[in-house]
């Protein structure tokens, strides 16, 4: 009996399989970083997504509505600045700035790059007046802990959320429904940032107050604007009120929220790095796996224990970490000469907690630099070098790296040294060499969605000027340095 020609074809394709690795050098290699990473993945339950809560779409009424508010300068003390000034979608969700510069801006509608405070502003020295770099808005909604580098806003669980107007480890009762619009309260407190220095007679609560009086034309703030009207129709179709007053309707706690529904509206997850973990293998490159490996191995494994902190689908921990990254700019008031920042210890006053920052998200990382909570770093490979080797990073320290003008050095070595030389300094210790630095940071870019990188694509997050122009004036059209509409 003559066998069938099928009893051969296992020969066969042992054969091709051995052409194939003959002529394809790599192939075993991708074929061991699938297998290892599948296991990864699989270990510690990686989605690829961060995003575990319900969040509103850009185009519902609520985030509409939030839109305009986020580009509005009638929420700035002074009319010059807007929330959109430090958190700009084609900016990364931040300002492309080391550290920003809100008030007394020389031309109030340029962001990113050019921005420069007036010579006549408040405390001018040709530097930056914000003392820690613009967190970047994307994918706000992820985050369940706390917001802000210190974590001054913080969820104390079922019992509410914490904010700076109330005690440590006590509920803020106007905290709000969420860390978006809890968080979303402040700027306008901050003279630096919003509020302006003239208002510094009004508290927190006062100057939101007055602002929502002066979007509403009613108490303190009547006949700051000439159109209130623009207003108050928009806030009587979003809450389904027709006929709702000013003072019922323009309050702070529902600007807050509006603006938070705005930025929590902003999602951008479907990066390379998830198309990998949904199971297309070829969604990364093999350099893209080999930084993988090494970010997710440990330090015994000979890789970099990277998600050690960086852990879960949203690459943080939301723990806070001293790892003495430079201290530049004008500081928040903490040691000797004002010019050091103790961190997450300004809210928790516990010395285990000097110099510690929470740790960042990396998802769309690639376009929310420049980098640490002072913007000291403007390239990811040196981020990485510096855990590597804080003490060198910091001897070695290149300023000429920073592209702002005027930015404050002169007490970044020693205030950063006190940083090292702290209890709770957290020393990575581990060698790699050029070429791994290099995966790890094509590595990192693959966890950028796409779309944080097209105009067009970002355009439902931009407020188009011809649409929504505010007859009061205040509307931040945003350019760049060259007058081209961001």
């Amino acid at each position: 009996m003559i066998e069938p020609k099928h009893f051969n074809v296992p020969i066969l394709l042992l054969a091709l399989s051995s052409l194939v690795s003959c002529n394809n050098s790599n192939s075993n290699i991708t074929s061991t970083s699938d297998a290892q990473l599948k296991q990864v993945i699989a270990s510690r339950g990686l989605t690829g997504n961060p995003i575990t809560t319900n969040t509103p779409s850009i185009s519902s009424k609520e985030a509409q509505l939030g839109m305009e508010l986020f580009y509005s300068k009638s929420l700035g003390g002074d009319r010059d600045s807007a929330c959109v000034t430090c958190h700009h979608p084609t900016l990364g969700g931040g300002d492309n700035l080391t550290l920003p510069i809100g008030t007394e801006a020389e031309t109030p509608d340029l962001l990113g790059p050019g921005r420069v405070q007036l010579q006549s502003g408040t405390n001018y020295d040709a530097g930056p007046t914000v003392p820690r770099n613009a967190p970047t808005t994307f994918n706000l909604a992820a985050w369940k802990k706390a917001l802000f580098h210190d974590g001054r806003v913080e969820s104390l669980g079922a019992s509410g959320i914490r904010t700076p107007d109330s005690a440590f480890g006590t509920v803020d009762a106007k905290g709000g429904e969420n860390l978006a619009q809890a968080q979303a309260r402040f700027p306008v407190t901050s003279p630096e940032e919003m509020k302006a220095f003239n208002n510094n007679d009004k508290d927190n609560q006062q100057m939101r107050d007055f602002l929502a009086q002066r979007l509403g034309g009613y108490g303190a703030g009547a006949g700051v604007l000439q159109d209130t009207d623009f207003w108050l129709n928009k806030f009587r179709t979003v809450f389904n009120s027709p006929s709702g007053s000013a003072s019922e309707l323009i309050t702070e706690q529902n600007i807050s929220f509006l603006i938070g529904e705005f930025e929590r509206s902003q999602v951008f997850v479907d990066t390379p790095w998830k198309s990998y973990v949904d199971g297309d293998t070829t969604a990364i490159s093999e350099d893209a796996k080999k930084g993988a490996l090494l970010f997710f191995s440990t330090k015994e494994d000979g890789g970099a224990n990277c998600s050690s902190c960086h852990s879960g689908d949203f690459f943080t921990d939301e723990a806070y970490h001293n790892l003495a990254m430079p201290q530049i700019g004008r500081g928040k008031g903490d040691g000797n000469d004002g010019s050091n920042d103790f961190g997450r210890f300004r809210e928790t006053k516990q010395e285990s907690d000097k110099f510690a920052f929470r740790t960042p998200t990396l998802t769309n990382v690639e376009v929310t630099g420049p980098w640490t909570h002072a913007g000291s770093y403007t390239s990811l490979s040196n981020v990485i070098k510096h855990h590597l080797d804080p003490q060198s990073a910091i001897d070695n320290y290149d300023i000429n790296q920073l592209t702002q003008q005027g930015i404050q050095t002169g007490n970044m070595q020693a205030n950063t040294q006190l940083a090292i030389d702290s209890a709770n300094f957290e020393s990575i210790d581990t060698t790699l060499t050029d070429t791994q630095v290099g995966y790890l940071v094509t590595f990192l870019k693959t966890l950028t969605d796409p779309c944080v990188k097209d105009r067009q694509c970002l355009s439902s997050w931009i407020l188009d000027p011809e649409v929504n122009n505010d007859p009061n004036g205040d509307q931040l059209n945003a350019v760049d340095i060259n007058n081209t509409t961001l």
